[in-house]
Order: C-alpha cells, then sequence, then structure tokens
C-alpha cells in the first residue's frame, strides 16, 4: 500500500457532480481530494476482504453474547427498547431481520494486519463517493487498473434478496443534512433498481398511529417498511421511542444493529476473542493501556475522542457533546502516516458480506468531519 501524488483531472467537480455527488468542497474545504490516490496490491486487498468477512462474523457472536447475557447497560440500550432488539435478532430463523449495510472503519498501513477501529453498522455514510464517484474517476484515469470496488452492484443485488421481507412500498428516511440525504437518496435509487417501489419521507413527518400500532406518513399511511438514516440511539430517545417495540414496521437497519454501532462493543469484543489479530485491546476503563484513544461510546466523525500516548495527549476531536453514556478505551492502533497524513480504510460490508472500500485520510491522527475522501487503484 502507497499514497501517489498525482494531477487532479481537468474540470474534476463538473465530473463529479455528473457522478451524483455535489459535496465535494463543503464550505469550500477540499473534501473529495484527487490530488492523491491509494495504491494497493492484490495481496492488500485480500487481507482487507479477508479481515473484513472474518471481523463482522466475530461481531453477530458478539451480538449473540450480548443477548444471550443481557448485557444491555453497557451498551446503553433503554430497557424499554430490549424486546425490540431480541425480537429482531430471532426473527428469520434466527438470523436476525433483514440488514443492507454497514461500515468497518479499519487501520491498516500495508505493513500488518487490519485492526478494527470501529463498526458504524447502523447509519454509515460516505457511501456514494465510494461505491460511485472514486470508480468513475478510475474509469477515467486508469482504466487498465482495478479497484476493491463491488459496493454498487451488491447493494442492488442484496436489495433483491430483501424485497420479500420489506412489505410495500419501502419508505426511505433521513434528517434533512445533506450527506444524509445524498447517503439516503443513494440507497433509494438501488433499492427502485432493484425492483423495489419506494417512496421518501422526512424523518421528521414520521408518526405514530397507537389504534392499529402503526407509524404513518404525513398523509396518514401506514409505513410498513423503511430505511432509516437516523441512529436507533436517536430513535429510542424520540417521542415515539416507547411504541416501537409494539409497532408493526420492518426497519432497515434492524434493531439489532445498535448493538454494533456503540463503541461499548469494542471492549465485548476483546473479552470473547484477546488476542485476535484484527482487533485492539479495549476495555471499559484506561487502568490496562498505556496509551489509548478515548472514545464516547456513541459518537460521530472522531468528536469528543481523545488519543492519549505514554500518559500524553497527543490529539483531541472537536467537542460535540458525545460522552453521556460513558467512554471506552482502545489501544491506539500501530499504523503510520503517508506523506504526514492519516488513512482510514472504510471496508464496506453488504448483507454480511465484504464489497468494497473508500480511504479518507487527515492531517492529525483523528478522523473527522475535516478528512478528505482520496480515491484507490487496485494494481
Amino acid at each position: 500500500m502507497r499514497r501517489v501524488a498525482t494531477s487532479p483531472r481537468e474540470g474534476w467537480p463538473a465530473k463529479v457532480e455528473e457522478a451524483g455527488f455535489p459535496l465535494h468542497t463543503p464550505g469550500g474545504r477540499t473534501y473529495w481530494d484527487e490530488s492523491a490516490f491509494y495504491e494497493l496490491s492484490a495481496a492488500d486487498a485480500t487481507e482487507l476482504e479477508q479481515a473484513t468477512g472474518e471481523l463482522h462474523a466475530r461481531c453477530l457472536d458478539a451480538v449473540e453474547h450480548v443477548i444471550h447475557r443481557g448485557l444491555y447497560e453497557r451498551l446503553g440500550v433503554p430497557a424499554f427498547a430490549v424486546p425490540l432488539v431480541e425480537r429482531s435478532w430471532s426473527a428469520l430463523a434466527g438470523a436476525g431481520d433483514p440488514s443492507i449495510y454497514g461500515r468497518m472503519d479499519l487501520a491498516y498501513d500495508g505493513s500488518g494486519p487490519p485492526k478494527l477501529l470501529e463498526y458504524n453498522a447502523d447509519t454509515p455514510t460516505a457511501l456514494l463517493e465510494a461505491a460511485v464517484v472514486q470508480w468513475r474517476w478510475r474509469e477515467e484515469v486508469a482504466p487498465d487498473a482495478d479497484q476493491l470496488n463491488s459496493i454498487h452492484e451488491r447493494l442492488v443485488a442484496g436489495w433483491k434478496d430483501l424485497k420479500p421481507f420489506l412489505p410495500p412500498p419501502l419508505h426511505v428516511a433521513s434528517l434533512d443534512v445533506p450527506e444524509d440525504v445524498l447517503t439516503a437518496s443513494y440507497l433509494q435509487d438501488t433499492a427502485a433498481q432493484a425492483g423495489l417501489e419506494t417512496r421518501w419521507l422526512a424523518i421528521g413527518d414520521l408518526g405514530y398511529r397507537a389504534a392499529d400500532r402503526a407509524f404513518v406518513d404525513l398523509q396518514d399511511r401506514r409505513v410498513s417498511s423503511i430505511f432509516k438514516l437516523y441512529p436507533w440511539e436517536w430513535m429510542f430517545r424520540e417521542s415515539f421511542g416507547e411504541h416501537l417495540p409494539a409497532a408493526v414496521t420492518t426497519w432497515v437497519e434492524p434493531p439489532w444493529k445498535v448493538l454494533l454501532s456503540c463503541k461499548g462493543i469494542l471492549p465485548i469484543l476483546w473479552e470473547l476473542f484477546p488476542d485476535h489479530p484484527n482487533l485492539l485491546p479495549a476495555y471499559d476503563a484506561p487502568g490496562r493501556l498505556e496509551s489509548w484513544a478515548k472514545k464516547p461510546r456513541y459518537g460521530r466523525e472522531g468528536a469528543n475522542v481523545t488519543l492519549v500516548e505514554a500518559g500524553r495527549t497527543v490529539a483531541e476531536g472537536a467537542d460535540a457533546g458525545y460522552g453521556a453514556e460513558g467512554f471506552v478505551y482502545q489501544a491506539l492502533a500501530p499504523a503510520r502516516p503517508f506523506d504526514g497524513r492519516w488513512p482510514v480504510v472504510g471496508s464496506w460490508v453488504v448483507q454480511g458480506e465484504a464489497a468494497g472500500i473508500g480511504i479518507r485520510e487527515s492531517d492529525g491522527r483523528i478522523t473527522d468531519d475535516a478528512s478528505r475522501f482520496v480515491p484507490h487503484l487496485l494494481r
């Protein structure tokens, strides 16, 4: 794995927008960055795919362990939501309610096994740029090269597999935030390509009709199945949260995903699989570590993360108020910078299988909302 400086395509903003991605320079800040790319070998690709598949399997083991032992308090799941999570997991003959996607953030530099930083299993973004925009870039700048990227095709195939379990129409909902709308709209498009009838719904327009235990839209139409780009821990805090266990609704991502999207799963994974080559030591307190990343159990974009090396704070994320549910402490990953930039590999999981990667890089050691998306090639 190496980082290669290159010249951006002439007129690249228009080309990226043609690919459906207008958020390339939000507020004048570079997000889509094609002044460089990461080059991976076939061995790198194999290692990343195998690690992703292995980690996903171990994460499912951890979900089973949490449910069997009733460890919900460690993950901040309120008592009223436990029946919903357990019913969601036990559906479909034990396979769990249907899931379409997730993204594992991995520390990887090609010199050692990929290490799991966290699993964005519920509401991951940076999807369109990974699935489509970097593929279009590859087609133009390096048509003879390959890319670790079958995300789009697997999403369409995945929705086809899920279609029998999703009563039509499939509602698609998100907050009115550009990145969320873009991601949810792209997923709606892939579902439509798979032959599903879809309907857009702003998450704030979701209502509840107690008479028949149904969630409804603004026209009082039943919402029988819904993809929502809105975290489960936020859903539980909504005024309708207490009605979630009783509602006759199929949710994508399913409620059991809340157990994996909470970083409290990291210490549980380490307890179950100590010394696993793709895991970093993680605990509920820092006492056993010399250097660590302090992470809020529920948090986003590196906010409220603190990195401590040999007792000295070396980096701190922005304060976005995360941390009310507590923190976990994870050993610092043995990664290195490339040309002064710190990459994190986002490895996409579609229906439980590795589907491709996207790479974001930062000037510092914490990946945050200022981190850039940099394409990659496979040679």
